[in-house]
């Protein structure tokens, strides 16, 4: 299975983004390539003063840009994330109901096989460092995404998400062998836990984890920390960029799952838990 990340530079004009973007696939890309993972918000800078001015409708332009680089490069497609807007019944401007951070996922005919609303909204304040609020404009999604391939069921969520243990273990008991993570660390959070997050998540949930970033940014108000990264099952790196613009493209050996599932089986124990609880509840209400 061969993944291309793209850690793309976001820039203020949209479509300077997307022309970007589309070069730098078109530089980078090889027919054996199956997957093309991009950044959370890819195309639109990471502040809340923006997510209304650059978010979309579910169809809107960015969507059918990710629809057609789906298409055109025969790949499955993982749409960083975007601000998707949703309006009430009349779509009037003025009846603007919610804003969610979303990710689409395309197959390589073009067809829309999963979308995730970013279900923890990024809500910090580190004394010293990062201050950001997410709630303060968006609203967040409600489940765990996980979609069929025709190489092995992945999962998908978006950043803030992959800290939390449970998301994570779902997504793997949903059969996910593979989870996509578009992702934009800060500057304070990226060197302390961006790595051990992703080696630690893939460990225990047994899992690839595709950490997909945007570009460090210096003179932009939120700083990426870049470094998008791939981890294994076992809990090693497998591959890691730097913070610059660039594409990374990364093989990986989708059997080792399997392997070390069976070597080290436990996810079979979490459901063995499971079913007891289950009938323990039964008969003991």
């Amino acid at each position: 299975m061969k993944i291309m990340q793209v850690q793309n530079k976001v820039y203020f004009d949209k479509d300077k983004t997307l022309d970007n973007v589309k070069r730098m696939i078109e530089n980078n890309f090889s027919d054996d390539i199956d997957f093309i993972a991009l950044p959370e918000m890819f195309a639109c800078p990471y502040d809340n003063k923006y997510f209304k001015e650059y978010g979309e409708e579910e169809g809107g332009k960015v969507w059918c840009f990710l629809r057609n680089l789906a298409i055109e490069y025969g790949v499955y497609l993982i749409g960083g994330s975007l601000p998707e807007i949703e309006y009430s019944p009349d779509k009037t401007q003025d009846s603007l109901d919610k804003i969610y951070n979303t990710g689409y996922i395309f197959d390589p005919k073009g067809n829309c096989i999963a979308k995730h609303r970013k279900k923890y909204l990024f809500d910090i304040d580190v004394e010293g460092g990062q201050r950001f609020k997410e709630s303060d404009v968006l609203t967040p999604g409600d489940k765990a995404t996980v979609f069929d391939t025709d190489i092995c069921k992945c999962g998908v969520c978006i950043c803030f998400d992959y800290r939390f243990p449970e998301i994570c273990r779902e997504m793997a008991l949903k059969g996910a062998k593979v989870i996509f993570v578009p992702a934009s660390f800060n500057m304070t959070t990226g060197p302390a836990h961006w790595e051990i997050m992703f080696r630690s998540q893939s460990l225990n949930n047994q899992v690839f984890s595709v950490g997909t970033s945007p570009a460090r940014d210096e003179e932009f108000s939120y700083i990426s920390y870049g470094h998008s990264i791939i981890t294994d099952p076992w809990g090693q790196k497998v591959s890691e960029s730097d913070e610059k613009q660039g594409v990374i493209i990364t093989d990986i050996d989708i059997d080792m799952v399997d392997k070390v599932r069976q070597e080290l089986p436990l996810l079979t124990n979490v459901i063995k838990d499971k079913r007891y609880d289950r009938k323990c509840q039964k008969t003991n209400p």
